[in-house]
């Protein structure tokens, strides 16, 4: 299995998180539209445990923000470069991410997102 996933941890402000969700909703088949094989999302809920840094800490979460961490699943990095290549020029996506980065507003901040692309190390499974 040769699979690449890009992995990323971002906060959101709580009375958004909704709001998020359907955009994220949408933004989620686009990705596979362009060649994601999966994309998931997750909120937050367990997050601290003694002795490490905290994803809260990682991303300077205030406390009225959620925490959300995710990934999207690829069949290799080439396939995973084409596809961020064709998101970003995909006319949709200016459309759904406008309303989310609006100063006034602001539902996503890109600056206080960690980011990466990941290659298998330990794959393992029940299946």
């Amino acid at each position: 299995m040769t699979n690449y996933i890009d992995g990323f941890v971002f906060p959101v402000p709580q009375k958004y998180l909704v709001q998020y969700q359907r955009v994220v909703e949408t933004v989620a088949n686009i990705w596979k539209q362009h060649g994601a094989l999966a994309y998931f999302e997750y909120v937050g809920e367990d997050l601290k445990l003694e002795g490490t840094r905290s994803f809260p800490e990682l991303v300077d979460a205030k406390e009225d923000e959620a925490i959300v961490f995710g990934w999207v699943l690829f069949d290799s990095r080439e396939a995973r470069d084409l596809a961020n290549e064709r998101v970003a020029a995909d006319p949709r996506m200016i459309d759904l991410i406008a309303p989310l980065t609006d100063p006034s507003r602001l539902v996503f901040d890109a600056k206080r997102m960690v980011y990466g692309g990941f290659k298998p190390l330990v794959l393992s499974t029940n299946s």
